[in-house]
């Protein structure tokens, strides 16, 4: 049984404000391949589509809360343990009767398919409580989960409270849990904060489902999977879980990934069968590239659309708003913003095009650039099809070069360009016969003049 044949909610517990991070962002909106923290988790959890889902925060978060839309907002204030947070979100589960889970906002790797089978073990066994669980290499300061013979969970007992054969055991507590809707109630209500910390524990759970005669399972995770982040070091370490995933998907999607651990991708990141990407190319969010495009060396790409068969780099740059049609050439040192550079196109050498289009089969010279902004506002450039922009040219928007025109290089183009004309703007070149000549001598003169 899935989690959709029956009514879910799930609750996300977002108010640890993070100090160790020793950032003015809160620690949740911190970015894993383009994705806050708290974005991955959303996004695991409404993958089981759940009938409620609600964030709890502290208060003054608003930005996470927008964050988090459109997702329900529950207040814990002042935090008292997580236990109490979810007494927070009691309100807006009054009456529930399905599956209830919780999860941290700070565990970014957890998957859909570890929080489907939390779901789905509690209804199995027709759990009180499913807890998750993990095996990590070093235990230390980790609750361990006592089983019994047929799997089902007994206690938690923290690593201080723990006895030597206690702390011999290496499944321990990963903190989200799963809870029968109809049982949560009664068990908020029988949490007490009678601890040196005076805060009310969700671990009390387990316990208190045993009393009630309810059983408590288990789930187990990989220790990637349920890592938790609270410091910048472990920032970094599931930005390589995640970078992990994200090469592993892609190349068993058909791409080859020329030293892949040099690759970084976004969470959204959709590479089509056959694309090559070379070493050191990153994507950011809104990245899109079709079949059989390569993409060379040292490229930077985001929000950017590449159609099949494009070649890009290296040393690429394209921006948020970049459209690259079919079999477009995009070279080395070359930036596109907000433009479309259509079918067959070549931009190949240390150009700039913003906020422009580059028709079909179009040719633009190395140096050129699309002068879009005037120090208050951005214009257009419309480049037609089979345009050739010569070499070292300033394109000044607004302007428009028909098709089939030709612009000498060199050419500052402030008017447009009608079809098939030729547009050159430059000085004329004036010749001065034998001057060169005359200068380096009385150079070298007055050099010797100074020697003596």
């Amino acid at each position: 049984m899935t989690p959709k044949a029956q009514s879910l909610a799930v609750v996300v517990l977002a108010a640890g404000k993070g100090k160790r991070m020793k950032s003015n962002l809160a620690k949740v909106l911190h970015a894993v391949a383009g994705r806050s923290l708290l974005g991955w988790v959303l996004a695991a959890a409404r993958a089981l589509d759940p009938a409620r889902l609600v964030v709890v925060l502290g208060k003054e978060m608003d930005e996470v809360a927008r964050a988090a839309q459109p997702a329900t907002i529950a207040i814990q204030d002042p935090p008292r343990g997580t236990g109490h947070a979810v007494m927070a979100a009691a309100g807006e589960l009054k009456g529930f009767k399905g599956d209830v889970l919780v999860v941290f906002a700070d565990t970014p790797m957890l998957t859909a398919d570890t929080l489907r089978a939390m779901v789905e073990e509690r209804r199995k066994r027709r759990a009180g409580v499913v807890c998750l669980g993990f095996r990590p290499q070093d235990p230390t300061l980790y609750g361990r989960l006592v089983t019994a013979r047929d799997g089902s969970l007994l206690r938690i007992v923290e690593h201080k409270d723990a006895g030597a054969a206690e702390r011999r055991i290496g499944l321990c507590n990963a903190g989200a849990m799963c809870l029968d809707g109809a049982l949560l109630p009664k068990i908020l209500a029988r949490l007490r904060d009678d601890n040196a910390q005076g805060e009310y524990y969700l671990t009390d759970a387990v316990g208190i489902a045993r009393k009630l005669g309810r059983s408590v399972g288990v789930v187990e995770a990989s220790e990637n999977e349920v890592m938790g982040v609270d410091t910048r070091a472990k920032l970094a370490a599931a930005e390589a879980v995640a970078q992990g995933r994200l090469r592993a998907a892609a190349m068993e999607a058909g791409a080859t990934l020329i030293g892949p651990e040099t690759v970084y991708l976004a969470h959204d990141t959709v590479l089509g069968r056959d694309v090559t990407v070379g070493p050191f190319a990153w994507f950011g969010p809104g990245v899109t590239v079709e079949d059989e495009v390569t993409i060379k060396a040292f490229c930077h790409l985001e929000g950017a659309q590449v159609a099949r068969g494009a070649i890009v780099g290296p040393y690429a740059r394209l921006r948020p708003g970049a459209r690259i049609g079919r079999g477009v050439h995009i070279g080395n040192f070359v930036e596109v913003k907000a433009a479309t550079i259509e079918d067959g196109a070549k931009v190949n050498h240390l150009t700039y095009v913003g906020d422009a289009r580059v028709g079909r089969r179009t040719n633009v010279g190395a140096g050129t650039i699309t002068c879009n902004y005037d120090g208050f506002a951005k214009h257009f450039t419309d480049i037609g099809a089979d345009v050739f922009v010569g070499s070292n040219s300033a394109l000044v928007a607004p302007v428009r070069i028909g098709d089939g025109a030709m612009i000498g290089a060199g050419s500052v183009v402030t008017r447009d360009v009608a079809s098939d004309a030729l547009a050159v703007e430059r000085s004329t070149q004036s010749e001065r016969p034998g001057w060169a000549a005359e200068f380096r001598a009385r150079r070298a003169a007055e050099k010797l003049s100074r020697k003596g």
